[in-house]
């Protein structure tokens, strides 16, 4: 028997989730990928295609709960979950048909687990819009139809591949065919894909054509320094377009205040700066919550002398499936779960004084990880 040491899968990388920020192009994605990354890797320039390649930025998840339980452990070292933004190139009307950039940067798109929308809802005229008058509802109907036409395009494709293929005899093939073109029905009736329709014994299916429209979706709108706060009415109209289609995550940011606090190393400055400005979070901190929401996931922590460290894994993991997010061998080997939730841990000072005072439980493998849990892993090689 053998409690839990280091050695987590190396494909992982400790990642929280990774997300693709989309939009027009020159309507400030690179700023905002700046921003959000603390860095100058995107060229933010006043004319459109501005960005081609992707631009890739790493960022530790800011989690004061990580801080805490390192300092009450006096840990050696502190290890944050992390996340990716990849800035992609701006997307036009016809993009799908290779308008633009074309179909390689919505190739791009395909490889997130989340999108964000990034939306211009500010009047500039020393700002160049792509198009010949602002309209940000307009703007996400271009974006939208874009994504939905290369999911189209996709489902034809593998339309005419199932049908070759297919045999008499073949009732999985048969069913998957139905789905395919109960897909292509729903796009052509309503311009939109509804899996509420679709047999739930097959929605695995769906999600390995890995459709564009079906990405985890929320929306930036970037205004004005005097939006930030209770929005405008290019927010408004769009809130109320995304209210009517479902219930959507919306995020107000002003990339020029973003771009001016990731200039601001301190963090206690950074704080008083939002609060001059009536803000309560960073727009790093608004994507994260907003992202690991949209996603489900939660943070769970391991702690200790050597290390404290925090871990990404989706809601509804049970103990011995986090056992195998730090390394395959605890969860094939999988005794037991030690746990303390992360309130009780603070409150008592650590891990023996809540284990003192009966705050540990001893969890089995089925055991569904709550945000917050600590645990110890107990495994036999």
């Amino acid at each position: 028997m053998q409690q839990y040491q280091t050695g987590p899968n190396k494909e992982d990388l400790y990642m929280g989730f990774k997300c693709g920020i989309i939009g027009l192009p020159n309507i400030g994605k690179s700023t905002i990928f700046n921003a959000l990354t603390q860095s100058k890797n995107a060229l933010a320039a006043n004319y459109p295609f501005a960005t081609i390649e992707p631009n890739v930025g790493r960022v530790a998840v800011p989690d004061h709960r990580l801080n805490d339980l390192a300092s009450l452990n006096e840990s050696l070292s502190v290890i944050p979950t992390y996340m990716e933004f990849v800035d992609i190139a701006g997307l036009v009307k016809g993009a799908n048909e290779g308008e633009g950039l074309g179909n390689k940067f919505l190739g791009h798109i395909r490889e997130v687990d989340a999108i964000a929308h990034v939306l211009r809802c500010f009047e500039d005229e020393n700002i160049t819009h792509v198009n010949a008058r602002l309209n940000p509802v307009d703007d996400l109907k271009v974006i939208e139809s874009e994504l939905l036409l290369s999911d189209l395009d996709i489902l034809l494709k593998q339309q005419e591949l199932y049908t070759k293929k297919i045999k008499s005899t073949d009732k999985e093939l048969k069913i998957k065919l139905e789905i395919i073109n109960q897909l292509l029905t729903q796009i052509d009736a309503n311009q939109e894909i509804n899996l509420d329709e679709i047999d739930s014994n097959f929605i695995y299916f769906v999600d390995e054509l890995n459709l564009l429209s079906l990405k985890p979706t929320f929306y930036i709108c970037n205004v004005d320094e005097n939006s930030v706060v209770n929005g405008n009415q290019f927010t408004n109209d769009l809130i109320n377009i995304l209210d009517n289609q479902k219930s959507r995550e919306v995020i107000l940011v002003s990339a020029s205040i973003e771009s001016e606090i990731s200039n601001i190393e301190s963090k206690k400055e950074q704080n008083e700066f939002l609060d001059a400005l009536g803000l309560k979070d960073t727009s790093l901190d608004q994507v994260i919550k907003t992202g690991y929401n949209l996603l489900g996931l939660l943070t769970f922590f391991t702690a200790g002398k050597k290390e404290t460290r925090a871990w990404t894994i989706k809601q509804n993991t049970n103990a011995s499936q986090a056992a195998g997010k730090i390394h395959t061998d605890f969860e094939k080997g999988f005794i037991r779960a030690e746990t303390i939730s992360y309130n009780d841990y603070i409150e008592f000072g650590g891990e023996q004084y809540a284990k003192n005072a009966g705050k540990m439980r001893q969890e089995g493998r089925d055991y569904i990880v709550q945000e917050g849990d600590i645990f110890h892993f107990l495994f036999n090689n």
